[in-house]
């Protein structure tokens, strides 16, 4: 939770800090041990190419986390527009005056899934959009309730409900995938493990007394590999979003004519 209430730029600031000061502070070390490098060089360099190993291990796990997660989010969103837009299709057969009702509760619900691509997992807004959301999915099940009743043999309300059921469950998935983070304690491994790599190469090429360059940049591609995974898992407020575009466009087509009369 702690990484995710960040603001990106102070993220960014905070990996740096954490992965480019560890390789400063191993220079640092590096250059005052230089005198008795003859004794030292070799388990600093055993005790670095094993650590960076492990960086690497832990680096690839935490990215096939994220990506997996970011990805899930995204098919997400599509299974969220293609639900409502098939329960808005269906609605269209239904008799009046349930049609015309339930045809403008759609379009509203619509537009609170949209908001909901740029709400924080978690606040106060999200929950909010979630319980507006679930306000007319109420509303939207009385109605097509309703219209079974009416015409218990009828095709239409039967397919109606049946879609309208697989837009409230969305719903519920798309909910839950927002908020389902990368542990915060996977996190934290990546970067304490990160940091004591980079120190230990950075004290490995202090010793050596040269390479200085390359490792700050090797230093620095690190500190952006890590910030590319943390802000893969912060969907709607980082530089990486789940993109909304298949909501956004379900909305625009909503505002044309039903197709069915």
């Amino acid at each position: 939770m702690f990484f995710f209430s960040l603001s990106s730029a102070t993220l960014l600031v905070v990996l740096l800090i954490f992965v480019v000061g560890a390789m400063g502070t191993g220079l640092l070390v590096g250059r005052s041990l230089r005198a008795s490098r003859e004794h030292v060089s070799e388990p600093f360099g055993v005790l670095q190419a094993t650590l960076l190993g492990f960086m690497g291990l832990i680096l690839a796990f935490g990215l096939t986390l994220a990506v997996g997660r970011y990805e899930n989010r995204r098919q997400e969103v599509v299974n969220d527009a293609n639900a409502i837009g098939t329960a808005y299709l269906r609605a269209q057969t239904l008799p009046e005056p349930l049609r015309g009702s339930s045809l403008p509760l759609l379009v509203r619900y619509a537009d609170a899934e949209l908001r909901l691509s740029d709400a924080v997992p978690g606040s106060a807004n999200s929950d909010r959009l979630a319980a507006d959301g679930a306000a007319v999915q109420r509303q939207l099940w009385a109605l097509a309730s309703q219209a079974v009743q009416q015409q218990p043999v009828a095709t239409a309300p039967r397919l109606y409900e049946e879609s309208l059921n697989a837009m409230i469950d969305e719903q519920t998935v798309r909910v839950a995938g927002l908020r389902n983070r990368v542990p915060t304690e996977v996190l934290l491994v990546e970067l304490i493990g990160t940091s004591i790599a980079m120190f230990l190469l950075g004290l490995h090429v202090g010793v050596l007394g040269r390479g200085t360059l390359p490792a700050l940049l090797a230093a620095g591609t690190v500190a952006m590999l890590l910030f590319v995974t943390f802000d893969l898992d912060r969907p709607t407020r980082g530089l990486i979003r789940v993109p909304s575009t298949p909501i956004a466009d379900l909305r625009t087509s909503m505002d044309q004519p039903p197709a069915a009369g």
